[in-house]
């Protein structure tokens, strides 16, 4: 009988863990796209909303919010993207990524806040203070059993507010 409770409490101490782990994998497949985007190599644009993507690592919100903000003729030239900017680094340049730390907060609310930092100017020469750090919230749900990316919030330059992607979709989709 000593050994059932033994049993269960390894099993249940050992999936706290995987539950963490489980909840950061869609934001490191998309940190890791990042990563080779801006890592300096000859190589093809990973898009982080392919459509395999988008039905994959987003929320059905998030979804919704970007396929409405796509069909905005002024989204992007080649209308593949309603976006003209990486939307990871919050702008159009950005050095290979340094120093990447990747913090789940607590699940609240049914919803988790992976909170991922970086430095991306340290070759900049223009001025940018190279060991800035960049911080992006993914706000993490549950569906079909399985964590999504519900919403991208990058912080915004001091004294400036957070940037949440839905929220931008939605302007774009208005034509704002």
């Amino acid at each position: 009988m000593k050994k059932i409770p033994l049993v269960l409490a390894i099993l249940l101490g050992s999936t706290s863990p995987m539950l963490a782990a489980d909840v950061t994998a869609p934001v490191k497949e998309i940190m890791d796209a990042t990563i080779k985007n801006w890592s300096g190599a000859d190589s093809d644009w990973i898009d982080i909303f392919d459509p395999g993507k988008l039905s994959r690592l987003y929320s059905k919100d998030f979804v919704t919010k970007y396929q409405a903000a796509i069909q905005n003729p002024a989204a992007d030239e080649d209308g593949v993207s309603p976006f003209d900017y990486d939307v990871i680094v919050n702008g159009e340049d950005a050095c290979p990524l340094e120093d990447l730390t990747y913090e789940p907060k607590p699940t609240a609310g049914g919803a988790t806040e992976v909170v991922v930092t970086f430095k991306k100017a340290t070759c900049m020469d223009d001025g940018s203070d190279k060991q800035a750090v960049t911080t992006v919230r993914f706000e993490m749900l549950e569906e079909a059993g399985k964590p999504v990316i519900d919403d991208i919030v990058t912080e915004g330059d001091p004294g400036q507010p957070a940037n949440s992607l839905k929220n931008t979709m939605v302007q774009i989709a208005k034509g704002q």
